[in-house]
This record gives C-alpha cells, sequence and structure tokens, in this order.
C-alpha cells in the first residue's frame, strides 16, 4: 500500500532476519531454562511472531519476515518474550530501532543488545499543545506575565491492559516551581479530546505588600513546560505512565506564541540502563526500503531501455544485462528486473535471449547453469513468483503432513537415539520421498504456462550448443525444477509459504534428506551412488535405483518443457490459500439474529471463503468464490470500537449478492494480506461490482450515503486492477524506481565500464584490473547503451532532488502530519527562525 505525498506514491517494505539470541538471563527457578519467542513491532503492533524455542537461554529462530508496511511508524521494534503457561507471557527484553536509524543497518548482520522493558518507555502517539504568553496587570496594579497552556488532544495513546482512560498532568519546570495541573480523565478512548487551559504566572512580583513596580523577572528562556499523559488506572499499583513531553519556554519566541504537535516521548529516566549483554542480545538483519515512485511518464525513457534488452545485439550490451554487470549481487538486479519483465509480458524474450548468450559461453554441458549468474537468478525469481502457486499445490499438504506427524526419519547410525530402528527410520523416508517424487512427477500438467515456455527455451539452446549429449536437454531443465525448485522448497518450507515457521530440527532434519534424494532423482546423474558423500544416503538411494523414476523424471521433464502442447487444466482438489483467527460480525440471517462479534477460524481455499467456530471444526458459513463481488476496507466510523487506535481498526467487508461480511483482522499487515489474496482469487467473477458502500449499513441507512435502500447501489468505485493470477501482482513504475535507485547507486561502477568500452575500442592489450570483471562482448553498442542509461538516471537524479527540495520547503515541523520529535526540535527552531511572522 503506498502514502501518497506531493505528486508521488512512497512504498515502505522491511524484509528481517530474526537469527538467534544469546545469554538470556535464566528464569529464577529450579529448572533455570526458558520457551522464548520474538515478535516484530511496529511501535506497539505487534505484526510477527516466531515459533517459540523451548528449553533454551540461547534459543536459534532462523525465520525471514517480509511485509509491505501500510502506514507511518517511528520505531521498528522485537520484543523477546517468555512463553509462561499459568499467566501472560514475561518480555524479557526488547530491540527498538528508530526508523531514521535502519538505514546504519542495512542488510548487515548486527548484533542488538536487550533493553529493559518498562511502561515508562513503552510509548506512543502525539499531542497537539498552545502556549500563549501574555501581559497581565493584578489588583495591586503590577504588571505580570503569564503563560496560558492550552492541551488540545492527543492521537494514538498506547492502550494498557485492554483500557486507556487519560489524562494529561501540566507543570511548569524552573526553579522553585512545583505546580502541577491536571484536566480531566477522558474514558474509554486513545483518542481524547481534552480542549482544557491552565495559567502558570512567570513573571512575578518582588513582594505583594510593597507597593511599587520593582519586578523580578525569571528567565523564561530556561523554563520549560512538561505535559505528561498518564493512564487513570484502578489497579493498586498507581496510573500508568503514557508519554509526556518537555517544551522550552524559548518556543514562544518574540511573538509570545506557539501551537505544535509533539510526540510523546519516554521518561528522562525511562528503562534502566542496563550493561551490555546484562539480558542477552539478539541477532538481526533489517532490510528497510523506501520507494519513491513518481508517476509512469517519468521513468520512460530508462524503461523502454530495460525493455528492449532482448533485441539489443548482443544481450550483453542491453541495459538490463548490464545492471546485472554493475550490481554487487546479481540478485539485487534480478528481482525487479523478472518482475519488470513480468508486468509487461516479456519475461520470456528477455530470459530466452540472456540464455542463449550463457550457453553459448558454457563449455563443458555438465556445469550449465551452475553459477549465480544473471540467467539463472533471474529464472530462480521467475519460478518464485509465477510458480508460488503451484508449489503450493504440489507438496504443501505433504510438508505439512511431515511437520505434523513427527515420524522418526534419521538414517544416519551415528545420529540415531537408543529408542529408534534404523530399519523403521529408513521405512519412514523411503515412503515420504516416494510420496512426494510422485506428487512432483504428475505435477507437470499444473506447471504454469510461462515456466513451460522458459524450460521450452533452455532445452533448445542447450540441445543446439550441445548435440553430442544426449541428456542435457534433460538436465538443464532438471537444474531449474528440481534443482532450484522443489528441493530448496522442501529443505526450507517457510521461506517458500509452505509453512509460517522454521521447522524444529528433527524436522528439519527430515526435510534435509528427502531434499537431497529428490535433488539426486531429478538430476538423472549417471553415478548415483558417487552423487552422496555419505556412505549411509547411498546405501538409502538403492531403494530409487529402478529404471521407472529416471522414465518418471524424464517423462516429466519432456511434458513441462514443450511449449503450447496441452491448455492449462483446473484444479479439482480444494487448495488451502491462507487461514487463520480474525473476529467477524454475526450477519443476522434471522429478522430477530443478534449482530455480535464473535472470534471465528477463517479459511480460504481456491473454491470457497469459510469461517469456523474454531481450527478443524465444520464451517458455520461458506461462501463460494464466485459469490464475492468485491473485497474493500470498512470505514472506522461503522463501527466504533473503544479503545481502538486508527490503525488497530482493521475491518475490511466480503460483499456477497444479498449481504456483506464484516471481519476484523489482528493487525494491518494481516488486513492487507487478506484483501489481496480475496481481492486477487475472485477477480475474475463475472459479476464484481464496480461500486461499493465503505461504510457500514446500520439503524436503517447507509452511514457513508445515508441512502436507506439496503440493495442500494455502492457510492465509491471500487479499488482493484490487480491481476487475475495470485502471484503477479507487480506495480511496474514501483520496479523501475528500484531500477533507478539500483544504477544510482553503482554509478561510479556505470562510468567505470563506460572508459573500460573505450579502453578496449582503442587497445588490445592487458585490461586495468578494475576494468576486467565486466562482460563485454562488443565495446561500442555497449558504450551506447550506458551512455543512455547515465543519461536517464541523471535526469531521475535531478527529478528526486527537485522533489526533496519542494517537499522539505512546504513541510511545517509542528503540525499534525510532521509532529516535532525528539531529533526535530532544533529543525522546528531552525524553521521559525525563518519566519517573517516572528524569530527565535
Amino acid at each position: 500500500m503506498a502514502v501518497e505525498e506531493e505528486g508521488l506514491r512512497v512504498f515502505q517494505s522491511v524484509k528481517i532476519k530474526i537469527g538467534e539470541a544469546k545469554n538470556i538471563p535464566p528464569y529464577p527457578g529450579p529448572n533455570r531454562m526458558r520457551d522464548c519467542y520474538c515478535t516484530v513491532n511496529l511501535d506497539q503492533e505487534e505484526v510477527f511472531r516466531t515459533k517459540i524455542i523451548e528449553k533454551s537461554l540461547c534459543p536459534f529462530y532462523g525465520e525471514d519476515f517480509y511485509c509491505e508496511i501500510p502506514r507511518s511508524f517511528r520505531h521498528l521494534s522485537f520484543y523477546i518474550f517468555d512463553r509462561d503457561v499459568f499467566r501472560r507471557d514475561s518480555s524479557i527484553g526488547k530491540v527498538a530501532v528508530q526508523k531514521e536509524d535502519l538505514q546504519r543497518y542495512h542488510g548487515k548482520d548486527t548484533w542488538f543488545p536487550l533493553q529493559h522493558v518498562s511502561a515508562d518507555s513503552e510509548v506512543q502517539g502525539k499531542v497537539h499543545i498552545e502556549l500563549r504568553l501574555s501581559e497581565v496587570i493584578t489588583d495591586s496594579g503590577v504588571i505580570c506575565h503569564k503563560l496560558a497552556t492550552r492541551v488540545l488532544e492527543c492521537q494514538g495513546l498506547p492502550i494498557v491492559n485492554g483500557q486507556c482512560d487519560p489524562y494529561a498532568a501540566v507543570s511548569l519546570l524552573g526553579p522553585s516551581r512545583s505546580e502541577a495541573k491536571k484536566t480531566k480523565v477522558k474514558r474509554k478512548t486513545n483518542n481524547p479530546q481534552f480542549e482544557e487551559t491552565f495559567y502558570f504566572e512567570v513573571t512575578r512580583p518582588l513582594s505583594h505588600t510593597k507597593r511599587q513596580f520593582d519586578v523580578e523577572e525569571e528567565d523564561v528562556d530556561k523554563l520549560a513546560l512538561r505535559v505528561d499523559l498518564w493512564n487513570a488506572s484502578n489497579l493498586k499499583f498507581g496510573d500508568e505512565f503514557l508519554g509526556g513531553v518537555r517544551v522550552p519556554l524559548r518556543a514562544l519566541g518574540q511573538a509570545g506564541v506557539h501551537d505544535a504537535w509533539y510526540f510523546l516521548q519516554p521518561r528522562d529516566n525511562g528503562g534502566k540502563t542496563v550493561k551490555v549483554d546484562e539480558l542477552g542480545s539478539l541477532r538481526l538483519n533489517i532490510v528497510y526500503t523506501e520507494d519513491h515512485v513518481f508517476s509512469s511518464d517519468h521513468y520512460s525513457t530508462l524503461r523502454d531501455l530495460l525493455l528492449t534488452s532482448a533485441s539489443v545485439k548482443p544481450v550483453s550490451a542491453s541495459a538490463a544485462h548490464i545492471l546485472g554487470e554493475v550490481c554487487r549481487e546479481k540478485q539485487e538486479a534480478a528481482i525487479p528486473l523478472v518482475r519488470l519483465f513480468l508486468h509487461y509480458g516479456n519475461i520470456l524474450p528477455f530470459l530466452s535471449a540472456v540464455a542463449h548468450a550463457e550457453v553459448n559461453r558454457t563449455q563443458d554441458p555438465n556445469t550449465i547453469f551452475r553459477g549465480n549468474s544473471l540467467t539463472s537468478k533471474c529464472i530462480d525469481e521467475t519460478m518464485k513468483l509465477a510458480g508460488n502457486h503451484y508449489l503450493q499445490v504440489t507438496l504443501r499438504s505433504m510438508i505439512e503432513e511431515i511437520c505434523t506427524d513427527h515420524k522418526p526419519c534419521e538414517i544416519d547410525p551415528v545420529k540415531l537415539k537408543e529408542s529408534e530402528n534404523l530399519e523403521t527410520n529408513r521405512e519412514n523416508l523411503r515412503q515420504y520421498v516416494d510420496r512426494i517424487f510422485n506428487m512432483i512427477t504428475t505435477s507437470g500438467v499444473r506447471c504454469p504456462t510461462v515456466m513451460c515456455d522458459i524450460f521450452f527455451s533452455l532445452r533448445e539452446s542447450a540441445a543446439t550448443r550441445f548435440q553430442v549429449d544426449q541428456d542435457v536437454s534433460y538436465t538443464v531443465v532438471s537444474s531449474f525444477i528440481f534443482l532450484r525448485f522443489f528441493a530448496p522448497a522442501i529443505l526450507s518450507p517457510n521461506l517458500f509459504q509452505l509453512r509460517p515457521h522454521h521447522p524444529d530440527p528433527a524436522t528439519s532434519r527430515t526435510l534435509t534428506l528427502i531434499s537431497k534424494t529428490i535433488q539426486t532423482l531429478g538430476s538423472l546423474a549417471k553415478s548415483k551412488s558417487a552423487s552422496f558423500k555419505e556412505t549411509y544416503m547411498a546405501a538409502f538411494y538403492d531403494y530409487f535405483n529402478e529404471q521407472k523414476y529416471a522414465d518418471a523424471v524424464k517423462n516429466f521433464l519432456d511434458l513441462i518443457s514443450s511449449s503450447g502442447r496441452w491448455d492449462q487444466k483446473s484444479i479439482e482438489t480444494p487448495i488451502m490459500l491462507k487461514e487463520g483467527f480474525m473476529i467477524k460480525r454475526a450477519q443476522g440471517r434471522n429478522r430477530f439474529g443478534l449482530k455480535n462479534f464473535k472470534k471465528r477460524w477463517f479459511r480460504l481455499t481456491n473454491h470457497e471463503f469459510t469461517y469456523h467456530k474454531t481450527k478443524g471444526e465444520g464451517a458455520l458459513c461458506r461462501i463460494p468464490i464466485e459469490n464475492i463481488l468485491a473485497v474493500e476496507r470498512l470505514e472506522e466510523e461503522s463501527f466504533k470500537m473503544k479503545n481502538t487506535s486508527p490503525w488497530m481498526f482493521q475491518m475490511f467487508q466480503v460483499i456477497q449478492p444479498e449481504r456483506a461480511l464484516y471481519i476484523q483482522a489482528n493487525n494491518c499487515v494481516e488486513a492487507r494480506d487478506w484483501i489481496d489474496i480475496l481481492t486477487k482469487v475472485s477477480q475474475c467473477n463475472r459479476k464484481r461490482l464496480s461500486t461499493y458502500h465503505p461504510s457500514a449499513y446500520l439503524n436503517g441507512h447507509w452511514l457513508c450515503c445515508k441512502m436507506s435502500a439496503d440493495t442500494e447501489p455502492g457510492c465509491t468505485p471500487c479499488t482493484g486492477g490487480l491481476p487475475a493470477n495470485i502471484q503477479l501482482d507487480v506495480d511496474g513504475d514501483r520496479e523501475a524506481e528500484r531500477i533507478y535507485s539500483l544504477f544510482s547507486t553503482y554509478m561510479n561502477k556505470l562510468v567505470n565500464m563506460q572508459e573500460a568500452c573505450g579502453s578496449r575500442s582503442v587497445y588490445d592489450g592487458p585490461e586495468q584490473e578494475e576494468y576486467s570483471s565486466f562482460l563485454i562482448d562488443d565495446p561500442r553498442e555497449t558504450y551506447k547503451t550506458l551512455k543512455s542509461i547515465i543519461s536517464s538516471v541523471q535526469t531521475l537524479q535531478q527529478q528526486h532532488t527537485k522533489h526533496r527540495r519542494d517537499v522539505f520547503r512546504k513541510t511545517k515541523i509542528g503540525s499534525q502530519e510532521h509532529p516535532i520529535g525528539d531529533k526535530s526540535f532544533q529543525c522546528y527552531i531552525h524553521q521559525q527562525s525563518e519566519s517573517s511572522t516572528y524569530s527565535i
């Protein structure tokens, strides 16, 4: 989800590798071990939770999490919790990284020390304050100054133990100052409207008894106002601190007026200071990305250069190939290139061109596509995108069974447990391998057309290049479909959305053994036993030393690499796409039926959307996919939930022919995921709506348009425009912006490559070392492309620079959109000093 910003769209995303924690303090009891899990939070909203690692003080998680961030945030936080069966899980420590600091850790494995979690440091939200300094004449005729402090409102306060009854405490900080004043308590809201004003004297008469006008004036610039937000608690422990701000009175300036929004901050001593590793540490790899995307016309020159890459001769002189040459990792270039080419339908010509060039450069058929080339990385990425649904259909049920049953499959005699039997374990493993092998080799009819077309092109290129080798037409395809697609998915199912979490060690070992066997079966290697370093694996493979396995592999490879041989067949078996607990509003099928909110287990397949009382029970309601007419967000005002932050109100509606089902997800990321996948699976429905009601139908009328008939056509255009293919939801302009960012990052390499082209055009001797790494088949054509790339990138750089200046000039620090924070007060002072109204 993009955020609009001054004529462009801003996309935020984060990719996190949660590695491991170490030196967690032991549990204060005889057991001493802990059952720990880690959560990922946007501010205080949990968006991801790892599995629980039991009985460890150094838990290894090994989990990856990626999400598009649909809202603004201040901190990306990670909490380590200890599971407690009888009480609420206790927090051990946290890592909190400010949004502004995320780039410091970009793509680096970093050990972060855990900090204490305390109420004084767990703050969020913002407050609106107005200060006004005015002269007042006392009854005795003395002129003094009073500070009028108006606390207007707060937004997004944290919810404490399920409730938020906030009030504000206002105090003036200075010599001999101790007075504090409080607003009224606002019940059951975390967006309170206070609208209360308090007065403080800041210039006082020397003596109220003497009839003179001498005054002792305080240095106003050294005073500060303190506003603390508290939750009025009924607990014996007292009120909970929600956050506070300290406003130096020098912000009043000569005009004596200050009106601004502030981010709430922790107390000055919020959170205890801890020694390094006192609470342990957490290893993380964080990649936070912000894409500032212009309208499509801004990228036309660069986009045309990229999309015509397949027709450039030689292809190594094309813009897409050059991107792969200058990037530090080929994967960096492959991801946006593949998504861009898929979006515009040019993926097959491009992959055919770069694959054909790589095959012609290969001397030994046994090493074909074995390296991490741009071609192999691009095909990998294409299979991940286009083949994800195919992977789910083929393997998901079997992977879930393996992870659930926990059958012993260890066949290494050295690692065998005393209670296990080697022959039983071999049989368990053999059955698993047999079933997965059959699932794969009988799935060819479901292989996506784009993958089949790519495999056909690879096969043709390899067979033409190595005409003597009869097996190369099979091995070139199997090296991708088995080695780079099915085998990695079996090995790490969590990375391919086949499982929510990394498997436990025993199951992971089972999947490793299965993956190695499937990889060898699919390789069609002439000496199978030589494929294994371990003697126990070579012995186990004897089970599969039959011709029927090789024949099945060849038949499967023939089928998926024969372009246009068959039409894609519909899948008869329902495939589970997403499931989980959410809260739904009862639909009130009976005339007098209750319409309260209930927690239900929701399940989406390619056939229907259902909900159940709990997981595993029969469906309480079934909605066929063809009956989903639209899936849209629901406005917050529809059901004004108590104690709900704006981003916590994550309701959406599934619109059917006769009624709408209202659902509340657990967080903003989950709500977006459900809306996206429900929209995609129903995209081709013939009766999809073009308009909808963004609010609910309550008390006899629609809240949005006030129309009384519940059958009234919608008043707002439906969102949509998503492609029918579940996995190919690509924004072409966003990918063009990402490619521009890469070219901009590696501009020095582009210049070096341009110099290398010039050097080769006039000199055939030994090259300089920095030029030797570039693949340049045609210096003149490559130089021509480089010149066009550099020109288009420089133009975009100028446009981005101008946009940043325009945004900075229009940004008002202290506004509701840009509150003053811990790093922005000086910026505010500087901004006000340039104002013509007053100077500070």
